[in-house]
């Protein structure tokens, strides 16, 4: 059985307070909320800090809000099964919905939060297994080694994005507010996002996330996500597509947007997408191009399960499956 190393825990009771303790402690604290990724971490030893700094009892950030002029806000600590289930969420946003519902498992989303899920850890065969493990193989650059086991001759980690709601986020052009000793920052997710598996996020070690902003629809908004992965639960996503658009009253495309995820270190736009649907009314032809769009894009390496041919051929699929459920939606 794998154990948690020794640790203290510190609560914090707002956003400042967390700073300040991150601050005092420097590199020997992190933040924790739900935990349901870091403790797995920390028991195969890919983290050991000796001060947990708890965000848990910060009450004022367990929220969620809608209004139509600043749109959605979800307070960091919001669980996940609140994010699921939530009315304004599915009204508003029913691919954000739907990618917290196939987060894990039911007893682990009512523990997981929001900001934890946008701030998951990237992913990777080499680095995600317990200490025996990676000594026997040697260490990868992402801990304690100085090579990436997937890809020899690369000078950045190439572990994967495998949060569900990170690319939903980045179709919505959402926004992360930090938190730090400077004090309240706002960062455009798409920019959030760091493709180096090892510095993932533009967020300092000092700061926290308190909240994340979603402008609000326009008319006509319809959007949609598909996760791929081995076992239809609990299951890390292989590959995650998230895709929206807007129509017109007679139903044509103004916009669209399509979102890849898990197959780099951060979730991944394709332009091209948006070329092949505005102006059509997502008949076939312009859906199926918009899917080759996709898979000229996406370029999943050997660093998840499923072997990469599977998971290039699946990025065009699924795609298209967004694609089609969108068109399906009145």
């Amino acid at each position: 059985m794998l154990r948690l190393p020794p640790f203290e825990y510190q609560p914090a009771r707002s956003a400042a307070d967390a700073v300040a303790l991150l601050a005092r402690y420097g590199a020997d604290a992190m933040p924790v909320s739900g935990g349901t990724d870091l403790y797995a971490n920390m028991k195969q030893r890919l983290f050991t800090p000796k001060i947990l700094v708890g965000l848990r009892p910060i009450t004022d950030l367990h929220f969620i809000a809608y209004n139509e002029v600043t749109g959605l806000t979800l307070g960091a600590l919001a669980t996940l099964t609140h994010v699921a289930e939530s009315d304004v969420v599915r009204k508003y946003f029913p691919a954000l919905a739907q990618a917290a519902s196939v987060i894990s498992t039911p007893q682990l989303r009512n523990a997981g939060t929001i900001g934890g899920n946008v701030c998951l850890d990237t992913r990777c065969n080499y680095y995600n297994q317990n200490l025996d493990w990676r000594k026997a193989l040697d260490f990868c650059m992402k801990k304690d080694g100085d090579i990436c086991r997937v890809a020899p001759g690369s000078a950045k980690c190439v572990a994967i994005n495998s949060s569900d709601t990170a690319p939903v986020f980045q179709t919505y052009g959402a926004r992360v507010v930090l938190h730090g000793p400077a004090g309240t920052r706002e960062v455009d997710i798409a920019e959030f996002f760091v493709n180096d598996g090892m510095q993932a996020w533009a967020k300092r070690p000092d700061e926290v996330v308190t909240k994340i902003v979603v402008p609000p629809p326009e008319a006509g908004t319809r959007s949609a996500y598909r996760k791929l992965r081995l076992r239809n639960s609990f299951d890390f996503p292989i590959l995650g597509v998230a895709a929206m658009a807007t129509f017109d009253p007679a139903g044509t495309c103004r916009s669209a947007r399509l979102v890849l995820n898990a197959v780099a270190s951060k979730p991944m736009d394709v332009p091209d997408v948006a070329r092949a649907l505005v102006g059509s009314t997502f008949e076939p032809e312009a859906i199926a191009a918009a899917a080759d769009a996709a898979f000229a894009v996406g370029r999943p390496l050997d660093n998840t399960s499923g072997t990469i041919p599977y998971r290039k051929r699946m990025v065009r699929v699924f795609a298209q499956r967004v694609l089609e459920d969108i068109a399906a939606q009145t």
